[in-house]
């Protein structure tokens, strides 16, 4: 039986009267892909931003590794294991592959930070970052500035960055969003490929995506998960269908 790399415990967050999250329970299993969808405004970039502890909770916990993390600070998850993407790459334009990569090394070991050919001669850093890089196609790359790359490969660099630093859970956050039709592909191909390494938490609005990758789904509307199960079993419930997937439900099997 797997182990619940992460814990959510009835979370909750509100912006004045706007109820974001509310009562949010689930757990991402080890060597899981586990899906979060539901319409824009449910509440699902408020979760992921609670989770990385960008935001504060007003209440709830938060248990990652077996340690309640609910009031620890962004670096303070980031160096247990836990990872964050955003919407739009965070990556550092200006400086190469390699490097962005190198920095990602150092962060998890709480190296202070060194820069070019310093810690570009250094095997303790470059192993791991070419490693990484390597495993997701970028190694040819890994002397070109970051901002020559397509999106696509952009958001690559980010999960190399994310494998660089050893992170065991990855929390995604629209990893597709401005990918095309075959840069998509090649990322489901990607995060499908690393799922016997990491635990992922995947925030997604294609449904095509998120039924290829997800063990299991959880479904969020107005700040509540109304379903949470595995891709069949939500693909067939009518709360969901009638809620989110915008499906009709009378007469269809």
């Amino acid at each position: 039986m797997s182990i619940a790399l992460l814990e959510v415990r009835a979370l909750s967050k509100s912006f004045g009267g706007i109820r974001a999250t509310d009562n949010v329970d689930l757990t991402v299993q080890e060597g899981e892909i586990h899906a979060v969808i539901g319409p824009n405004g449910a509440g699902k970039t408020t979760l992921i931003a609670q989770l990385a502890g960008m935001l504060p909770s007003d209440s709830g916990q938060i248990v990652f590794a077996g340690r309640d993390v609910t009031r620890l600070p962004t670096h303070a998850r980031a160096r247990l294991g836990m990872a964050r993407s955003f919407q739009t790459t965070s990556i550092f334009h200006d400086l190469s592959v390699l490097d962005n990569t190198l920095l990602a090394v150092q962060a998890h070991a709480g190296h202070s930070y060194r820069f070019g050919q310093k810690a570009r001669s250094d095997a303790r850093l470059t192993a791991p970052a070419m490693a990484a890089l390597e495993q997701i196609g970028l190694a040819g790359k890994a002397g070109l500035s970051a901002r020559k790359l397509s999106h696509g490969e952009h958001r690559q660099l980010e999960i190399a960055m994310a494998l660089a630093g050893k992170y065991i859970l990855l929390l995604l956050d629209e990893p597709m969003a401005g990918m095309g039709a075959e840069e998509s592909a090649q990322m489901v191909d990607l995060l499908r490929g690393l799922k016997s390494q990491k635990s992922m938490l995947l925030i997604e609005h294609d449904m095509d995506v998120v039924f290829a990758l997800a063990d299991r789904i959880t479904v969020m509307v107005s700040g509540k998960t109304i379903a949470s199960g595995a891709p069949e079993t939500i693909r067939a419930d009518e709360n969901v269908r009638r809620a989110y997937l915008g499906e009709e439900t009378s007469g269809d099997a």
